[in-house]
């Protein structure tokens, strides 16, 4: 399975940016998927998590202001971020396969200003 990550960009706080993630192979639908994020010199965080099924999780900081989907037949998991923070900015990665997240989508920026 191959991860392919985009719609980073630069935002002023308060906008959006819709992240899209697109998978191939058909594991993925039966798969949980999520974002991750991480911002420079700060630890890795895991921000939104959906299963095969639809459910989702997410962290605390992103709590009403993100939004995690999926498209099982189209292969796609999306994160639609609302009331974007500077806090927000951070290098977002899309993955699949917990808890080892064996596959790996490539990098998105996302830079929030203010």
């Amino acid at each position: 399975v191959q991860l392919q990550a985009s719609g980073g960009g630069l935002v002023q706080a308060g906008g959006y940016l819709r992240l899209s993630c697109a998978a191939s192979g058909s594991i993925f639908s039966i798969n949980t998927a999520g974002w991750y994020r991480q911002a420079p010199g700060k630890q890795r965080e895991l921000v939104a998590t959906i299963t095969s099924g639809g459910s989702t999780n997410y962290a605390d900081s992103v709590k009403g202001r993100f939004t995690i989907s999926r498209d099982n037949a189209k292969n796609t998991v999306d994160l639609q971020m609302d009331s974007l923070k500077p806090e927000d900015t951070a290098t977002y990665y899309c993955a699949a396969d917990p808890p080892t997240w064996d596959y790996w989508g490539q990098g998105t920026q996302v830079t929030v200003y203010s």
